[in-house]
């Protein structure tokens, strides 16, 4: 009888190292051992050398349901797991019901349990009224990871506007868990009169978006988010930094002793204006915009530091018919980003000789560690046992083989220096390279056990 249910060989990649010829050995949903060389006995044995084996990635961004009866949990997290995603954070402003309250919560919760083919963590907010400050305590209990909340009105019902005072008595109240205040960073009023200069003006082509959201819009609020941080004691985190200012300020708050924290997404990395908005419009529209490529090249620069706290995708299956008007104020902002977040990071890496564990403490280990996922993130004995296996090559994405909602990408024909070979939930294949293994529910609600641990000691 084998002492093991899983072995999986290859190259494993740590957040401090590389094992190569190493192997993960599996018991009972967990990883057991971790070693190197000639791998014990077990029931199943599967052999990926000359691959990279590294820890189930974590998406820290995702808006799975921004679009009623476009995309959903299930579907999303099919596209996770030909990812290598074997757990993504969701985001609260759902069609056309944001998560308010405990109850609402509880009923996304049943949506995971029901559809999810892989781990799911979920965010709360609150509408912009006070009454929206008295369903904290609800959400904390049926388990948010943690709080997101908005400087700017992307829509008056689903994402509106926390205004500061609003937004200090929701930090306060927040700031005894120990979760994290997320804040989309965007100056409306700013936004607002650039929008209507241009748009008075006739320039709403696809360069217009930049000069409508100039660093300044973002950089402006950035400070204000810690700010009110550093005045309540909260856990504030800028959830899109996508300029190097951004980065610089945060620096400032962490050096002070506050608890300020940085998430930048994948594509403020590989995309960028001149070479990608300019070819491509609309579907690169995000808030806060792709910058200039020397913008782009400086945030690898603090992402290379460990400044970023993780990298997500910010993930949104919007439909093409919102992205086709040729006013580039009028479509939606985001796009598609679960399947490319891990093949994109890792090639961008590689192509700046940055090491393979960046990856995973940018995609693993750091999104584990913010939302208090105890048992994520890390090839480490008593782990659960979810891994995700990149093969090296030369592989052009091609997004009409996606399993999202949509078969769109901004990075169509993309070369990517890595594709995902398999995919490990909790020891079992969820994606074996080429199709779903498994099936709807076998995915799990995560609760933030590490950091409700951590505020009771």
């Amino acid at each position: 009888m084998s002492d093991f249910d899983l072995v999986v060989r290859g190259n494993l990649v740590l957040h401090d190292r590389v094992i190569e010829q190493g192997w993960v050995a599996c018991r009972d949903e967990r990883i057991a051992q971790v070693g190197q060389g000639a791998p014990p006995a077990a029931t199943s044995t599967v052999d990926y050398r000359g691959s990279w084996i590294l820890p189930g990635c974590i998406d820290g961004q995702t808006h799975s349901s921004s679009q009623a009866g476009q995309e959903g949990i299930g579907i999303a997290s099919r596209a996770a797991a030909a990812g290598g995603i074997t757990a993504f954070v969701d985001m609260p402003y759902d069609d056309p019901q944001p998560v308010t309250s405990g109850a609402l919560l509880r009923e996304k919760i049943r949506l995971v349990e029901r559809d999810a083919h892989v781990d799911v963590a979920l965010y709360g907010t609150i509408t912009s009224s006070e009454q929206g400050l008295e369903e904290i305590p609800g959400l904390i209990e049926a388990g948010v990871c943690a709080f997101k909340f908005s400087t700017f009105e992307a829509n008056a019902t689903r994402f509106p506007r926390i205004d500061d005072e609003l937004l200090y008595q929701a930090f306060s109240r927040i700031a005894p868990s120990g979760l994290a205040c997320g804040v989309h960073n965007q100056e409306q009023e700013m936004t607002r009169q650039n929008i209507a200069r241009l748009t008075a003006a006739g320039d709403t082509g696809w360069d217009a978006f930049g000069r409508a959201h100039p660093p300044r819009v973002e950089d402006l609020a950035t400070a204000r988010v810690f700010e009110l941080g550093a005045e309540t004691g909260a856990r504030a985190h800028a959830v899109h930094v996508s300029t190097s200012r951004g980065f610089d300020i945060g620096r400032m708050y962490q050096e002070a002793g506050f608890a300020a924290s940085v998430e930048t997404c994948v594509q403020y990395l590989m995309l960028n204006e001149e070479e990608h908005m300019s070819r491509l419009g609309a579907l690169t529209k995000h808030f806060p915009p792709l910058r200039p490529r020397a913008e782009t090249e400086r945030l690898w620069r603090h992402v290379a530091a460990d400044e970023a706290v993780f990298v997500s995708s910010d993930h949104v299956a919007w439909g093409l018919e919102r992205k086709g008007n040729p006013n580039i104020f009028l479509n939606a902002a985001g796009g598609p980003g679960l399947e490319t977040l891990l093949p994109a990071f890792w090639t961008g890496c590689q192509e700046r000789g940055l090491s393979p564990s960046l990856v995973v403490r940018q995609l693993c280990r750091g999104p584990a560690q913010h939302f208090g996922l105890a048992r994520k993130g890390a090839l480490a004995a008593g782990c659960d046992a979810d891994i995700t296996v990149l093969e090296p090559g030369q592989f052009r994405y091609d997004p009409s083989r996606s399993l999202s909602a949509v078969k769109w990408s901004a990075y169509e024909g993309r070369m990517f220096s890595v594709r995902v070979a398999a995919t490990f939930l909790r020891g079992r294949l969820a994606y074996d390279g080429a199709r779903l293994c498994n099936e709807p529910g076998s995915g799990r609600f995560l609760a933030p056990t590490a950091i409700r641990e951590e505020v009771r000691t």
